[in-house]
């Protein structure tokens, strides 16, 4: 506990030092094509600019995902409605509430945003965990592909929240934007059965802020330089154990620790645009929680993907119609503890190719086709996708 304290302090003293007179926005030092902002920096945005009082967005995804030989599955995925609020100057409300599948609801985000200085934040409440990309910038016009990568889905896993208090802000001056959290963490064991697994790894675990269990703290930072004109490098950490019931938190196995580093990369250089990631995590006691549980999770996972895409359509238009590749290859069985078999189906691997056509700002239509497979054979699928998505 005190490291992680340690750790916020001196970020807070040196961000300090080089407070200036900026936004959240990113937009220094990278040119209009490569500015990326996601739904609450919007919100936060939008707020700078009126006099106390409300502002609001939202984004949705209507999608259809056909299997060769198998029945499609059309959509309406998501609809986020985002709401802020202005107190004063220095005192804001962000919240995001989701629905899913027409029928199930969600509050993605509800936090509030204190603002000690020009470049350092206090924010409060249920938040986003940043770690890699998507977690952080899932709006649909954000992110080539109708669905969004399925290693952020299975490792990170998107979108995960939780409840926490932190720090966050930038310094131009060093071309840095930084988050430090303090979280509760994933469940592991709800006092009946264990929640996480192999096949998904900590997904299951999420708690989105919904009664959370919380007995001890994680803690989450990440750094973004910026300082290199159309290139955004982010560096993700993410540091903890798992809580558990009441009836079970003193039960060897019943909790796990977790160290998970994330490494990632956006580029953009007039038509062409390329991003990155690279996800690993250390799993420590796993083999007593397998035991304890019956469950089959690994003792680390890792993975990757790279991802390029070309505008078609002339520079000058307005519309963009990005055609993209992306290879995944991830594995949540990337070692596993004794008396665990290895599952090579767990290792999977995913080709995706096609287009984004912009129709106009905030409005996008997608077209994909997929190759998903393992290593072990289980699983060989080609997929056609398809969607609309609007963010405003």
């Amino acid at each position: 506990m005190y490291k992680y304290l340690y750790v916020v302090a001196l970020i807070y003293v040196h961000e300090m030092s080089f407070a200036q007179r900026v936004t959240d926005s990113l937009k220094s030092s990278m040119n209009q094509n490569s500015v990326q902002i996601n739904g609450y920096q919007r919100i936060l945005q939008n707020l700078e600019a009126v006099p106390n009082g409300m502002t609001f967005g939202g984004y949705a995804e209507v999608l259809y995902n056909q299997p060769k030989g198998a029945n499609g599955d059309i959509d309406v995925q998501r609809l986020i409605l985002l709401f802020g609020y202005k107190f004063d100057d220095r005192t804001q409300f962000v919240t995001e509430v989701e629905y899913e599948h027409v029928k199930e609801v969600y509050v993605e985000q509800a936090f509030v945003n204190y603002s000690i200085s020009n470049s350092l934040n206090v924010r409060a409440g249920l938040m986003l965990v940043p770690m890699g990309i998507i977690n952080e910038y899932h709006e649909p016009t954000t992110f080539n592909g109708v669905e969004r990568p399925s290693l952020d889905e299975q490792l990170v896993p998107t979108t995960w929240r939780e409840i926490g208090i932190g720090l966050s802000g930038r310094s131009d001056g060093l071309s840095l934007r930084y988050q430090a959290y303090l979280f509760n963490g994933f469940l592991s064991h709800n006092g009946a059965d264990g929640l996480i697994k192999g096949m998904n790894g900590f997904r299951s675990g999420r708690q989105k802020g919904a009664q959370s269990v919380f007995r001890t703290p994680n803690l989450s930072m990440k750094l973004d330089f910026y300082g290199i004109n159309g290139l955004r490098l982010g560096l993700s950490g993410y540091f903890g154990k798992t809580q558990a019931a009441d009836e079970v938190f003193d039960t060897p196995g019943s909790r796990v620790g977790l160290s998970m580093i994330g490494l990632d990369a956006r580029y953009s250089f007039r038509k062409f645009t390329a991003r990155g990631q690279f996800i690993t995590s250390s799993i420590s006691d796993a083999q007593e929680y397998n035991q304890l549980t019956n469950k089959d999770l690994g003792d680390s996972m890792l993975g990757y993907y790279l991802e390029g895409a070309y505008n078609i359509l002339p520079i000058t238009n307005r519309q963009r119609i990005f055609v993209f590749v992306r290879y995944e290859d991830f594995d949540t069985h990337a070692s596993v503890p004794s008396f665990t078999p290895k599952n090579l189906n767990f290792h999977r691997k995913e080709i995706t190719t096609g287009f984004s056509y912009h129709l106009a700002p905030g409005v996008v239509f997608k077209m994909d086709y997929q190759r998903k497979s393992t290593v072990g054979g289980d699983l060989d699928v080609n997929q056609f996708n398809a969607g609309v998505g609007v963010w405003f």
